[in-house]
């Protein structure tokens, strides 16, 4: 499940139209439903949805009066509502309309009408709030939640290259620095007025962001040669040289899977050209002159001038006199002449470099479609193909919408944005980042040290999600990622790992992520066993009630796995 999807609700106090509602929905929204009137008020007080699809009639309460409950409310009676009916007439249409309904829709309904109508009425909402948030001059405020988005995102971001950068065994800072010295090159072509047309076009704070991405097809290069102390052989050379190749393969694979993705278009092109040479003589493709994008022709300087000036585990650190003179030497043959110039200019700027001063925060892309980059990008490393990580967020949806009807779960759930807890969960997995290839990606049964080793990427992913609130003030968005990454291999009965937790003391989002994890995990297809029937999983999950699960949440899902097994067939 997308967790920046829209939120429906549909009212319906026939159990099969529920069903088969959500059924021809959930592919493009998050719906929720609920059998009668008394239920949606119920719901309504827990979440927020953007449309209301409400069945006339229905018994003790019909949609006319839930209609007019909903609009003496003045919490939710902003909600449009389209009625639902099997038949109609005009009398009972203007009765609808006057009540505040924007739309009819007889049943049954064709999928593809029934979406144009949701789009239709959302998008009219959008434009209505958004004229509304003018009128009342909301935009400082807007501003405010935006930075601390993007401040979030930025984070996420630079852990996301530092992690990549440690496995490289590459001296700490390498991201940051060259970051740094890409937003002062850039900074100086456009006091000498070179390329500045071209330049003008880029957003640069973006562009500065996705400039951290650059190497981060080296999450694919097996471990022994990444982490080689020595001088690498011909053949590994050109091993690592893939990880141009395989940057850009990871990047167009996670741009396929999400509209919101300016930022990537960025890294992409970094990932893929910051090896090529002036002179033709680079990888992956041997392009020469300005046909290497302007962006990886700067970052080709930065990269070398960082690599040269640093110690490495196969070299001493150049002085920085003896790098700009290497710099000079490969003018018109490594490097673009007019950007060399450019940096041999301000060289001095470059050896008194002061990161505390750099303040780069992107006013870009928000910080969903970085999650969905992390996430996946995890995700392929250990194997698992893109819809995992969004049939968990489906699976999440359903188990969590029947939880808000029992008692023992809703007090502290109605606490939560579930939106933050939803994409959150994407990063449940984050720690196994750290985890080596050769045991992440084993075809066959772990060994007892292999197992150990891959137990540690629970303690992992929580570092990981410390580091990033560490790095930006307000978290909200992630209050949740470091309670799911650290207790999702938690078993009720004391027996899992990291901490050995038992019973209530797994964190509630951690007792959650662990049923759904597991269901997931048994239903889809694994390198050392094939999928198991939607039928034997539920019977697994019910007999590890009590033992590997909490029990009332097993009751839970016991009563919507009917949506389960809709899900899973999908």
């Amino acid at each position: 499940m997308d967790s920046d999807r829209n939120i429906i609700i549909m009212v319906d106090d026939d159990v099969t139209n529920l069903t088969t509602a959500r059924n021809n929905l959930a592919g493009k929204y998050d719906i929720f439903t609920a059998p009668s009137g008394e239920k949606l008020f119920f719901l309504l007080d827990k979440i927020k949805p953007d449309l209301i699809l409400l069945d006339i009639e229905m018994p003790e309460m019909n949609g006319f009066q839930v209609m007019e409950k909903l609009k003496k409310n003045e919490k939710v009676a902003y909600i449009p509502v389209i009625f639902l009916t099997a038949k109609i007439d005009p009398e009972t249409e203007i009765e609808g309309l006057n009540l505040g309904a924007v739309d009819y829709i007889t049943k049954p309904f064709s999928r593809e009408l029934i979406i144009k109508r949701i789009d239709l009425h959302i998008l009219f909402e959008k434009q209505r709030k958004k004229l509304l948030q003018y009128s009342l001059s909301l935009e400082t405020e807007i501003d405010k939640k935006t930075e601390m988005v993007l401040e979030l995102q930025n984070a996420i971001l630079r852990t996301v290259a530092e992690l990549v950068e440690c496995r490289d065994n590459v001296t700490g800072g390498h991201i940051e620095r060259t970051q740094h010295y890409l937003y002062m090159l850039v900074d100086f072509l456009l006091e000498h007025g070179v390329y500045t047309e071209e330049i003008s076009s880029w957003d640069i704070n973006l562009l500065i962001m996705s400039s951290q991405l650059h190497d981060v097809g080296k999450i694919s290069i097996k471990d022994y040669i990444l982490m080689k102390p020595d001088k690498l052989n011909e053949e590994e050379i050109e091993e690592m040289k893939k990880h141009t190749l395989y940057g850009v393969e990871l990047i167009k694979r996670i741009e396929s899977n999400t509209r919101e993705n300016n930022f990537l278009k960025y890294a992409e092109i970094f990932a893929g050209s910051h090896h090529e040479k002036w002179n033709g003589k680079g990888y992956p493709h041997g392009l020469k002159g300005e046909e290497i994008p302007l962006q990886g022709r700067l970052m080709a300087i930065v990269d070398v001038y960082d690599a040269l000036t640093e110690e490495r585990p196969y070299k001493k650190a150049f002085s920085h006199e003896d790098s700009i003179k290497i710099i000079k030497e490969e003018r018109g043959a490594h490097f673009d002449p007019s950007v060399v110039d450019v940096f041999i200019t301000h060289e001095k700027e470059f050896k008194n470099k002061d990161l505390a001063k750099m303040n780069i925060v992107s006013r870009g892309e928000m910080l969903r479609p970085t999650i969905k980059f992390v996430s996946g990008m995890v995700g392929n490393r250990s194997g698992k193909n893109h819809g995992h990580v969004e049939k968990i967020q489906d699976y999440l949806s359903v188990l969590i919408n029947g939880m808000l009807y029992h008692e023992s779960f809703v007090n502290e759930i109605k606490k939560w944005d579930i939106g933050h807890f939803l994409m959150s969960a994407q990063l449940h997995d984050v720690g196994e980042i750290a985890v080596a290839d050769n045991i992440l990606n084993k075809s066959n049964e772990l060994t007892n040290d292999e197992y150990e080793s891959m137990k540690t990427h629970a303690d992992f992913g929580v570092k990981v999600i410390q580091r990033i609130k560490g790095i930006v003030n307000n978290n909200d968005l992630l209050q949740h990622a470091e309670a799911l990454t650290g207790s999702h291999h938690e078993r009720w009965d004391g027996t899992g790992y990291p901490h050995g937790l038992k019973g209530k003391e797994i964190p509630l989002q951690g007792r959650i992520m662990a049923l759904v994890d597991v269901y997931n995990a048994l239903t889809t297809d694994r390198p050392h066993r094939g999928r198991k029937t939607h039928k034997e999983a539920v019977e697994i999950i019910v007999n590890g009630s009590g033992s590997h699960f909490d029990p009332a949440l097993v009751d839970v899902f016991i009563e919507c796995e009917s949506e389960f097994e809709i899900l899973v067939n999908r």
